[in-house]
């Protein structure tokens, strides 16, 4: 365990540029004294000493606002940066070189007993205020964008945004875990993509629509001045633009499907 302990210790200077001497980390940074609050709480757990384990994880939950039940396995050199409002479930698992920012919640999604927490894989990110929920499985290397919903299993050397969290491809860009900024937006590439098809309509369906000139001034005149408005030429017409509305609306389909399906999650 003092193995593991000195593995939280010193990831902590590799993920957070604050970190500036061990004095600072040890006394001030609230996710190591709630891991290491977590191992022997955890340990005691395991040996099946009853009440105790839960009091250590309420002192801890009291003295740095991260609540983590003494049932939950906790892997080595994981970093709960800020950590206010994180809350880990029983049955949770964390893969090694984990990174937890505040207000995560690794929980269930109802009163189902035995495996009800998520499963997550070794060099994951969950960003803030993210809630990955129920017996999920994360895999390695997944990056969870801040405020997203995850309610599947994510494979793994994937990108997770929205709500509900959907798998983002990012063509082999790599993102690095620190720069929750740079994470695309696939809400707002569906809205546009929406929007751009209610524009393309709308121009289709002014093209349809006649445009008399200013001399007529009747009804009469209007159908004098387009006798075949309803004659088959102007049939063919309309049938050619509409072919025109979906050749040109087919790749926005793809992608809004993409979105309704979850994009493969």
């Amino acid at each position: 365990m003092l193995k593991t302990l000195r593995a939280d210790f010193s990831i902590i200077f590799d993920r957070d540029p604050a970190a500036r001497n061990w004095l600072e980390v040890l006394f001030c940074y609230p996710g190591l004294q709630a891991l290491v609050l977590h191992r022997l709480a955890h340990w005691l757990y395991v040996l099946g000493l009853p009440f105790i384990p839960r009091l250590i994880s309420h002192i801890a939950r009291f003295l740095t606002g991260i609540e983590i039940h003494p049932g939950a396995t906790i892997g080595k050199s994981v970093f709960i940066d800020h950590g206010m409002g994180v809350v880990i479930g029983e049955t949770a698992i964390i893969g090694d070189f984990a990174l937890i920012y505040q207000g995560v919640t690794l929980g269930g999604t109802g009163k189902e007993s035995g495996k009800r927490h998520p499963t997550v894989g070794e060099n994951v990110v969950v960003g803030a205020g993210a809630k990955v929920l129920g017996n999920l499985l994360i895999g390695n290397n997944v990056r969870i964008g801040a405020g997203s919903v995850v309610l599947r299993d994510v494979p793994s050397d994937c990108t997770v945004v929205g709500i509900p969290g959907r798998i983002v491809y990012r063509s082999g860009v790599r993102v690095n875990p620190l720069e929750h900024g740079s994470l695309p937006d696939s809400e707002a590439a569906v809205i546009r993509s929406l929007v751009d098809r209610i524009e393309s309509l709308e121009q289709q369906l002014k093209s349809l629509i006649p445009q008399p000139s200013a001399s007529l001034t009747s009804v009469s005149d209007f159908h004098s001045a387009f006798p075949t408005l309803n004659q088959t030429s102007h049939v063919a017409v309309a049938e050619k633009n509409q072919l025109a509305v979906a050749t040109a609306c087919q790749l926005k389909d793809k992608a809004i499907q993409e979105f309704f399906d979850g994009t493969g999650i």
